[in-house]
């Protein structure tokens, strides 16, 4: 497919019934991705990351290489604490990445000179990568104000960031303090329309993990000005509203399009009967 950078799938982690990477059907979920959005989000929030160990994502990182390619693939290597997201980093670069997202330190209150600290130990760890903030305060529990982000944007180096929570509605704001050319996504996948509006780049999707259809079609009559655009944002206003964020009921949208989903490590439910059965409808409506 033609390379385009608008939406970028973030990809769930398929475990077996026992809990164990299944790591065949991992690769089988991230060619699905490279054949359609052919942009990677591996090992985020969507991944469920916190229940990986490192080599594991490092395992996922080298098969999302292996699918899609460097420009295809972006690594979250965000950890805690520097010390980790730095060998993360390191060991992602190894591999072969040359986009890498960090999430903001999590857990523990970090400060304005912690967080700098933070995200320039990652880029001495990987001096050439673009290099991706993750900002989710109500994750994470660190909230980086536009002003701040620009700061920090500068001192490290920073390509891009990713908006999720609170933030995800604020691409304007966090535009007006960034160079013309630094990449604002929104984890709003609904949103489309209004990040590019607000100058932003595009979306980071989970739900595009199972359904990329409505989003592509999107962003596609986005970018040619078609007069079809209240249609298309309906359907990916219901894929949304039925699928995110959660990951239970994207694992079981891509069950129903024959992906191999597996089981999760986390606390993910799994959809009651009768979302489950509105997802398959779904599914049988966008693919026709």
């Amino acid at each position: 497919m033609t390379a385009q950078r608008t939406v970028v799938t973030a990809l769930t982690t398929p475990f077996t019934a026992d809990g164990d990477l299944d790591l065949p059907a991992a690769r089988a979920q991230y060619a699905f991705a490279a054949r359609t959005t052919g942009q990677l989000l591996v090992a985020g929030t969507t991944g469920e990351f916190p229940a990986l160990s490192e080599g594991e994502r490092m395992l996922l990182t080298e098969t999302a290489l292996a699918e899609a390619g460097t420009d295809g693939v972006i690594a979250h290597i965000g950890a805690p604490d520097a010390h980790g997201a730095a060998r993360l980093a390191r060991a992602a670069v190894a591999a072969g990445a040359r986009r890498l997202a960090a999430l903001t330190p999590y857990y523990l209150p970090a400060s304005a000179d912690e967080l700098l600290a933070y995200f320039g130990r990652i880029r001495e760890a990987a001096p050439t990568a673009q290099l991706y903030a993750y900002l989710f305060p109500e994750r994470s529990g660190l909230t980086v104000d536009p002003v701040l982000f620009g700061k920090l944007a500068a001192s490290c180096g920073l390509t891009g960031v990713k908006l999720s929570g609170a933030p995800s509605t604020e691409v304007a704001a966090y535009r007006a303090e960034l160079p013309e050319d630094f990449e604002v996504y929104s984890g709003n996948d609904r949103r489309l329309a209004d990040v590019l509006a607000a100058g932003g780049a595009g979306v980071v999707s989970g739900c595009s993990a199972a359904f990329p259809e409505p989003f592509l079609a999107l962003a596609a009559a986005l970018a040619s000005g078609a007069d079809d655009l209240p249609a298309l944002q309906d359907r990916v206003d219901r894929t949304v509203d039925l699928l995110g964020p959660s990951i239970g009921r994207i694992k079981h949208a891509q069950h129903t399009r024959g992906l191999p989903a597996g089981a999760s490590r986390m606390t993910v439910g799994d959809p009651d009967p009768e979302t489950a059965a509105t997802i398959e409808a779904l599914g049988r409506e966008l693919l026709g």
